[in-house]
């Protein structure tokens, strides 16, 4: 940002110099990047929606496993577009429609599914296995 901004922006940073120089390293609104998408895109359009293996995602990508697992994954997953599951990556219904695309709906039942396992209690104490 600022270097864009003391080329193009007469040297600060403002709304339309931030807005001008996301454009240009092709950031979206929720902030992903053309890697970020490129993941989310291969999983919904070429997996549909998966579940998908790490290694064949990123394949699919171009891009070394590490490189989608500790990069891409932690953002998309946190920001909501993406589940890591025993059976693989998943797309969920946000992660399609932030792509402009249709969730299928076995893609929706199961995200839910999942949502509501992950809110079930074990009773095991946290960061502790059975």
């Amino acid at each position: 940002m600022r270097d864009w901004a003391q080329v193009h922006g007469g040297g600060h940073i403002d709304r339309a110099a931030a807005r001008a120089a996301l454009a240009l390293y092709d950031v979206d609104e929720l902030g992903l990047d053309r890697l970020d998408r490129g993941v989310l895109d291969a999983l919904c359009r070429r997996f549909r929606g998966g579940p998908v293996g790490l290694a064949t995602l990123a394949v699919a990508v171009g891009e070394e496993a590490e490189t989608v697992e500790t990069v891409v994954e932690p953002f998309l997953v946190r920001e909501g577009l993406l589940l890591r599951t025993p059976r693989g990556r998943m797309a969920t219904p946000q992660g399609w429609t932030h792509l402009g695309l249709q969730p299928p709906r076995d893609v929706a039942a199961t995200a839910a599914r999942l949502d509501l396992l992950a809110g079930v209690d074990d009773g095991a104490e946290p960061g502790r296995f059975g």
